[in-house]
């Protein structure tokens, strides 16, 4: 045989089965009604699987009415998935009349392969001398319903009174409804003359007391069924490839009643499995048509669907995936690479034009933060030591980036955060209030300089700076106990300190100063001593602090011209008038922070009637000899009135207007310690402490006040008693 002849003969063939497919899908039926009769099922020959899945259309009654093959079981409807059908059956009944007549309907249902669903159908009998049982090839069951009057039943229950409800095994392909009565309901007649029993599909019948009376007025009831297009196994079918009932695209799977094997369409298709032709069959479902997959391009393929993104995206496409993404950061980086290659005329490779750059952007930021200053400095005065160089992260890291409840406090030069280390070190942390401000990093740059030669237990030690940030940081040893402010202010502090730890917090602070000014590498003038700038230490240590606006002095000048700093109430009227600062600029500060000593009042003090300047009040009252109206009544005692005396004398030196008639720094170290050595080693034992020197220093007390004695603990609750009511009178 030619090729030619073969390739007309299957050509023949193609258009035959074509031909004949078309023929069966114009003269079956698809509808009985308004019931869809969907293959295997059919309504005439040629139409259905087999005889088992015959539907009949009557339409006698003038409207088509389908029924399962030639019976008269009703079919109300059928589905493909899940596999199901629903069907109308008789409700039997066993009815007894007063003329002692009776009347019965009988049901019996077979099947074959179909079966009736043991999950959604239930078998109920109602009466109230009721006995049924629902009896098949190889199973029985019942259920009896008994009452004696309506009292104790409630509708929608079947529990045994009136109505009663029980299941049955899967797989039931037929079985004979038995009714009986006890009695013939001859107690019962007047309201139940009859008893019932049907299966019927759960939720479809809900029990009322009328129907005892009237329920045979209801004819039908409905009952799913299970069907399954073949008796076996899958596995048995696929052996057997001319009945295999699975077409193209499909698959076999088993019936969940146990009554056989059944057919779907893949994932991807939808159709009817059971059919192979294109139009009805398992066709290829177009998920790019009917859902959002894709988040830009999808491709519908034969069972699935892909996604994809277009040119210059990236990302799988898919939603639920990376989607696509436009790579602006990669684009705008290898322009900005590009630009950059091409402007600056650097090298082709890579490597070395990244190094080159790094470099340039590191020194940027040195120079900006005043790492060319800082090396002068160190330079200029011969100062080798290298302090540590933290980084941005190990700031921020320490300060819980900078939290607002890790802030100390705040001064001319910036805010002061505490930190914590990783081996649990407390440092504290300067960062400038102006970030990029020319006079602010110059002011930490020179308070870098200023420290870096300092080494003096009562001077704040600098641990580090940092310079990645916009202005540096600096970087100092933690002091925990406040400013010397927080403790002689009586509005901060009501119980202050004795007037012991402050003459010695006012000696120590003197020999850091005086350190400063005669005893470092290069002179330094403070230029800002205030109570404020006074920290201490747990043990109540001085440490001398905030260096910004310090100056070093060359050895070969007395005094150096500045714009004027400081502040107010603290600042030498002298260097304030003349713009000239000295050594003795930072003695009037001090003298001033003597008399906060002494008095315990505010620098500045605008309610203060008679001189809001604190300094200048204080020089006045003791040139009245009323020194006693403003001393401090917390520290006031016999045992120390002749050491006030000398300190307030060493103070009104110290804030003398010309600052040629002031002690210097040494001088005034050196006064303060010898006072602290003379109470620990006194010349004189056993003399009245309560000399004329000390009536001197007091002047006249007023009416009504007296010194309390050390060895009368009565009298000295008495004076802190009018202390506290002097306090509280502002006097």
């Amino acid at each position: 045989m030619g090729l030619r002849t073969l390739v007309l003969r299957v050509a023949l063939v193609a258009c035959t089965l074509g031909a004949a497919a078309a023929q069966l899908k114009a003269r079956c039926d698809s509808k009985c009604g308004n019931v869809s009769i969907p293959y295997p099922f059919g309504t005439r020959e040629g139409c259905f699987r087999d005889p088992s899945f015959l539907i009949t259309c009557n339409s006698s009654s003038g409207f088509p009415i389908p029924y399962l093959r030639k019976g008269n079981i009703r079919v109300l409807n059928i589905s493909l998935h899940p596999a199901e059908m629903r069907v109308s059956t008789l409700v039997p009944y066993d009815c007894y009349y007063p003329n002692g007549t009776n009347h019965r309907r009988k049901s019996t249902l077979t099947l074959k392969k179909f079966a009736i669903s043991n999950t959604k159908n239930k078998f109920y009998v109602v009466g109230c001398d009721t006995y049924a049982c629902l009896i098949g090839n190889d199973f029985a069951t019942g259920c009896v319903s008994v009452c004696s009057n309506l009292t104790h039943m409630t509708n929608g229950s079947c529990s045994g009174v009136g109505c009663c409800t029980t299941t049955f095994p899967q797989a039931i392909r037929n079985f004979n409804l038995s009714i009986g009565s006890y009695e013939n309901h001859t107690h019962v007649l007047a309201f139940n003359p009859c008893s019932y029993a049907f299966v019927a599909e759960d939720g479809s019948f809900n029990f009322t007391t009328q129907d005892l009376l009237n329920l045979h007025k209801r004819p039908t009831s409905p009952v799913l069924l299970n069907w399954a297009v073949d008796n076996q196994t899958c596995a048995h079918a696929r052996q057997n490839s001319s009945s295999y009932a699975c077409k193209a695209n499909s698959e076999c799977y088993e019936s969940e009643a146990g009554i056989g094997y059944l057919c779907r369409c893949k994932e991807g298709f939808k159709g009817n499995p059971y059919l192979s032709h294109p139009d009805s069959g398992c066709r290829d479902t177009n998920e790019c048509a009917t859902q959002k997959l894709c988040s830009m391009r999808c491709h519908n393929l034969d069972g699935n669907y892909t996604c994809s993104c277009p040119p210059g995206y990236k990302g799988d496409g898919y939603i639920h995936g990376s989607g696509c993404k436009f790579p602006f950061l990669e684009i705008s980086l290898g322009i900005s690479v590009a630009l950059l290659v091409f402007f600056m005329l650097l090298s082709t490779l890579y490597w070395v034009h990244r190094q080159r750059t790094m470099k340039k952007l590191r020194r940027r930021y040195f120079e900006q933060n005043g790492g060319t200053m800082l090396q002068q400095f160190s330079q200029g005065q011969g100062y080798s030591e290298r302090t540590r160089i933290f980084t941005e992260n190990e700031l921020k890291s320490a300060t819980n980036n900078f939290d607002e409840s890790r802030i100390l406090g705040r001064g001319g030069q910036g805010t002061v955060y505490m930190g914590i280390l990783p081996d649990k070190t407390l440092i504290a942390i300067k960062k400038s209030r102006v970030g990029g401000d020319p006079r602010q990093i110059k002011d930490f740059i020179n308070e870098m300089a200023v420290l870096s030669q300092i080494n003096h237990t009562n001077v704040v030690k600098i641990l580090g700076c940092c310079l990645e940030t916009e202005a540096p940081l600096l970087v100092y040893e933690f002091v925990d106990n406040g400013t010397l402010l927080d403790h002689i202010d009586p509005l901060k502090n009501e119980f202050s300190f004795s007037w012991e730890t402050r003459l010695r917090i006012a000696a120590e602070t003197a020999e850091a100063i005086s350190y400063l000014h005669s005893y470092a590498s290069i002179p330094i003038i403070h230029r800002d001593i205030k109570s404020a700038n006074i920290l201490l230490d747990h043990n109540l240590k001085a440490k001398v602090s905030d260096f910004g606006a310090s100056r070093l002095v060359p050895l070969d000048e007395t005094q150096v011209t500045t714009v004027v700093q400081g502040t107010l109430g603290y600042l030498d009227p002298e260097y304030l008038h003349t713009s000239q600062l000295n050594e003795k600029s930072d003695v009037y500060s001090f003298g001033v922070v003597l008399v906060e000593l002494l008095t315990g009042n505010k620098v500045v003090e605008f309610n203060r009637p008679e001189q809001r300047n604190l300094a200048m009040y204080f020089v006045s009252l003791m040139k009245e000899d009323r020194l006693w109206e403003i001393l401090d009544k917390r520290v006031l005692d016999q045992k120390n009135a002749e050491q006030l005396k000398e300190v307030a004398f060493l103070a009104r030196r110290c804030v003398r207007v010309k600052g040629k008639e002031r002690p210097t720094m040494k001088e005034v170290a050196m006064e303060l310690q010898g006072m602290r050595a003379m109470e620990k080693h006194p010349w004189v034992k056993g003399e009245d402490p309560m000399s004329e020197e000390s009536e001197y220093l007091l002047g006249h007390i007023p009416d009504g006040y007296e010194v309390a004695s050390t060895s009368n603990s009565v009298a000295n609750d008495s004076i802190q008693k009018q202390i506290a009511s002097e306090i509280a009178n502002g006097r």
